[in-house]
């Protein structure tokens, strides 16, 4: 038997629906609200550690009708704090399905809400921006409260949440490779793994104990959260620039645009989903791309580094290379294949930095 259930937005905007997944005990569940565009997909996107914090809204009506299976799992448990869907499927339909979508967020302890107007709140957040929400069961003045109490992600530290504790290794490659943990997914790993024996530490390793592992590279994750808030890692990635070649995607673009000496600042709603275009300015090809994240490098913030890639909705700058060492990152998912490959490229050119030791 379904139970009514109301998602409220810190405007005071409400939206009725049906409680889904895991329901806390009080009716409650609070996060930033955000909306991501992609047609399918949805069980990589709820394994992205890079939503922590974030309550994910699905624009495609129909959510689940697949299933899930062990082999899409970017990471070994959701980080996000729920999701907010149109139409959950009830009986998935896939050779490749083990459980269904309902199963796996009963057994993570995701709470979500279906039945929600997806159109009405994804055009609502775009016109004023992601904002924290409340969801549940309980009363509607309660869920105001909550979401009005609820703090977004600026200034907040989410990586120290979803990094590993402790160093792991993959792969068998040639190259030596250190993967700064800030939210990395498996997918980033299968392909450097091709080319590399991986170590992968948590995001507060000191420079000196990767330097101390006598790396060809160092590659800089994925992560959740505002980087403004980790200056300690920027500080430790500033220490590796021109020493050993680097490679940041997502969250690590922009710590190496901080550690470069820019800045970052907060779009207004984000982009998340796997149709945005990039222009690849060396070439003027344009890439389709996976993305997510609500920051980005500010304009002009790096003098010692060369844009490399512009988002063509808005113009945000999507990659940098540093003029000065080999040291270049990627805003958006390269690992991703919505292209289906466009992006690949890049771990490639990351070998190739790694074969001149990280000459410009």
């Amino acid at each position: 038997m379904s139970t009514d259930a109301l998602l409220v937005l810190a405007d005071g905007q409400v939206f009725e629906g049906e409680a889904i997944g895991s329901v806390p005990s009080d009716g409650v569940t609070t996060g930033e609200a955000v909306f991501n565009t992609v047609l399918s997909g949805y069980q990589e996107v709820l394994t992205d550690p890079s939503y922590a914090g974030q309550v994910i809204a699905f624009t495609y009506p129909h959510i689940g009708n697949y299933g899930v299976n062990p082999t899409d799992e970017e990471a070994a448990v959701p980080h996000c704090s729920g999701i907010i869907v149109r139409d959950l499927a009830e009986r998935p339909s896939s050779w490749r399905s083990a459980e269904a979508l309902e199963h796996f967020l009963v057994r993570h302890g995701i709470p979500g809400v279906t039945g929600i107007d997806t159109r009405r709140l994804t055009r609502h957040l775009r016109d004023s921006g992601a904002m924290p929400c409340a969801f549940g069961t309980a009363a509607e003045s309660d869920l105001l409260a909550a979401a009005q109490a609820a703090a977004p992600t600026d200034g907040q530290d989410f990586v120290s949440r979803v990094t590993t504790k402790e160093s792991y290794t993959r792969g068998e490659g040639r190259y030596r490779v250190v993967a700064y943990d800030f939210g990395i997914k498996e997918t980033m790993l299968r392909h450097l793994a091709d080319m590399a024996t991986v170590t992968v530490v948590p995001a507060s390793t000191p420079a000196d104990q990767v330097l101390a592992l006598a790396p060809d590279g160092v590659f800089l994750s994925n992560g959740p959260g505002d980087p403004a808030a980790l200056p300690g890692i920027s500080a430790e990635i500033a220490r590796l620039v021109g020493q050993v070649p680097i490679f940041g995607i997502c969250l690590g673009h922009q710590l190496l645009a901080t550690a470069l000496g820019g800045s970052t600042f907060k779009l207004p709603f984000g982009h998340h989903g796997g149709n945005h275009p990039v222009q690849r300015l060396s070439t003027g090809q344009v890439e389709i791309t996976s993305q997510n994240h609500n920051y980005a490098v500010v304009e002009g913030s790096v003098p010692t580094a060369d844009v490399t890639h512009l988002n063509l909705n808005d113009g945000v700058i999507e990659g940098i290379r540093s003029r000065d060492a080999g040291a270049f990152s990627v805003q958006y998912h390269p690992e991703a294949g919505p292209g289906p490959h466009d992006a690949r490229y890049l771990f490639d050119e990351f070998r190739l930095v790694m074969d001149e030791g990280g000459a410009t």
